[in-house]
């Protein structure tokens, strides 16, 4: 890292160590103001800020404050984060600071002595999940979070196959290998830039986590259906279910943010799709949805949520969330889940969806939704992948977990309507 970079990482870490905002948010809004920046630069500077964000707890312990240190911050991410020794970082630090790299470095021991710092977790998320999990779950699962994630990709069907596909890129040299669940799903080990690869260009491949792609096996829409995708964001799920309908029937996509609608409508044109029906709404009772109701074959509720799965890669939510905000979600859930049963034909299957490991948003929320709709019964995610031809059972529902499934923390629910 050159003398520039680490100021310019420091920049950065007076941003994102505030937590007012998403740390990509903040380093994106940042490289657009410089936008002289290399790719080498933006590399260091991405990488050495993340690094500190996922080492916060560790940084936190040894550093005062550090959203008014950043330059220290920066230098402890790239010993604590990025494995560099002291001598490594020559010319960078000055005498005061490489005091204080020479202290932290003496200190690692002690980090692994407090559940925090060893698995880098905040005291009210620990507090949070040790009703349900012992403290070497604790551990796994802050350790298994900490590392960046691969790089997924999600094949569309209208446009490739993934045998074929998967071909193409190890012809270019990148370490690509078939997901281990998802049919359309590859996994890249490089740090690829993909945005304008011709076959993410052409709407072949999209950005997909696997779990996120399981999420619509799940739903299990046939061409000619009327599927409703009642948060459905930027829409990645939204495309998935499209191509897996063979372009064939109608969906509707329903969020409250026009932003990210906007962002599904050229995704979908790359995609080749023309079966999905953006539609802003005000809330989950918004009129323009009552429509719908008793006439929808499935109903994706993906639900807005902790986020406490994708850690990976947005190690900042662990700091962005609280006791207060998962309590707010949880009744904005239950909201949204009562509205978007209604829609459901006799028949018809929900599917509960969230990227929470919080057993709150997860278990506790669907069983209270089946004793409030008696009308619903859960169906068995696992014999509904197996007769995908995906080998994977976690239960009744589907739980995915970074360490065992290398995938976000995903959790999902189907229930099917009694006729």
């Amino acid at each position: 890292m050159t003398p520039a970079q680490l100021d310019h990482t420091a920049a950065v870490l007076a941003g994102m160590l505030t937590f007012k905002q998403p740390a990509d948010a903040v380093l994106s809004a940042y490289f657009r103001d410089h936008k002289k920046l290399g790719r080498q630069d933006r590399h260091e500077i991405a990488e050495t800020a993340f690094a500190a964000l996922r080492h916060y707890q560790k940084i936190s312990a040894a550093l005062d404050n550090p959203h008014a240190q950043p330059r220290k911050a920066a230098l402890a991410a790239l010993v604590l984060g990025r494995g560099m020794n002291i001598s490594q970082l020559a010319g960078l630090p000055d005498e005061e600071e490489s005091e204080f790299l020479c202290r932290l470095k003496s200190r690692k021991n002690e980090f692994s002595d407090g559940l925090n710092t060893a698995a880098e977790l905040p005291e009210w998320l620990i507090g949070q999940m040790r009703p349900h999990y012992g403290d070497e779950a604790l551990l796994a699962f802050g350790r298994s979070v900490n590392r960046p994630a691969p790089l997924d990709l999600r094949v569309n069907t209208l446009k490739g196959r993934r045998d074929k596909v998967l071909a193409a890129l190890r012809q270019e040299g990148l370490n690509a290998e078939a997901a281990p669940y998802s049919p359309w799903g590859i996994r890249l080990h490089d740090k690829a830039a993909l945005n304008k690869h011709p076959l993410f260009l052409d709407g072949t491949l999209e950005v997909q986590d696997e779990g996120s792609q399981l999420l619509a096996l799940l739903v299990g829409a046939k061409r000619g259906e009327i599927v409703v995708d009642f948060c459905a964001g930027a829409g990645g799920k939204t495309l998935a279910v499209g191509a897996m309908m063979a372009n064939k029937g109608r969906i509707y996509a329903f969020d409250i943010a026009e932003k990210r609608l906007a962002n599904l409508k050229p995704r979908m044109v790359r995609a080749g799709l023309t079966n999905i029906h953006p539609e802003r709404i005000g809330s989950e009772n918004d009129p323009r949805i009552g429509r719908l109701n008793g006439k929808a074959d499935r109903v994706l509720v993906d639900a807005p949520c902790s986020g406490l799965g994708t850690l990976r890669r947005n190690p900042d939510l662990k700091y962005r969330q609280s006791p207060e905000t998962v309590a707010k979600l949880l009744a904005q859930q239950h909201g949204i889940l009562d509205a978007a049963a209604a829609l459901v034909k006799e028949q018809g299957r929900l599917v509960y969806a969230t990227c929470s490991i919080l057993p709150e948003e997860n278990e506790r929320q669907v069983e209270r939704f089946l004793a409030e709709h008696p009308e619903f019964e859960p169906v068995d995610c696992a014999a509904l992948l197996a007769a995908a031809k995906v080998d994977l059972d976690t239960g009744v529902y589907l739980r995915l977990d970074t360490a065992a499934h290398q995938t976000d923390g995903f959790f999902a629910a189907v229930m099917q309507r009694k006729g």
